[in-house]
Order: C-alpha cells, then structure tokens, then sequence
C-alpha cells in the first residue's frame, strides 16, 4: 500500500506530495474543489495547511484525500 510521507503545498492549489516509495508527483486540487467536503481549501490560507497524517494529505476539520488518489492522478516529478 502506497502511502504519503511529505506534502508541500504549492501555487494554484497544487501539492508536491512523496510517497513512501521515495516518488514524488504533483497534484492539481482545482479539479475537486467544486466538491462540498473540499470547498474550505478554496481558501488559499487554508489550503495551505495541508499535512500529512495517518500516510495521506489531511487538513484541518477531518479533510482528507485518498494516496491513492493523490499517486494515480498526480504527475510524476
């Protein structure tokens, strides 16, 4: 199982996320802000605070996105 181990948030609500694979992608959020559990991360402050917890990208309030999610469609770097 694929799971993160670092996440940097970057411009435009993009994250440069590694994996413990020692790969690293970057993945657009734009696509998924439109969804209700994700609309606080249109606040680019917010969007900011993202962390790694429990191996994913997790933000504050229980907001969270699949490593899957996160391997599948993120490009690699």
């Amino acid at each position: 199982m694929i799971e993160v181990t670092a996440v940097k948030p970057c411009a435009d609500y993009g994250l440069l996320v590694t994996f413990s694979s020692g790969e690293r992608r970057h993945f657009d959020m734009r696509p998924y802000l439109h969804y209700p559990v994700f609309r606080k991360l249109e606040n680019p402050g917010f969007f900011a605070l993202a962390s790694v917890d429990y191996g994913t990208v997790t933000w504050p309030g229980d907001i969270d996105i699949a490593p899957e999610t996160l391997f599948i469609e993120g490009v690699p770097t």
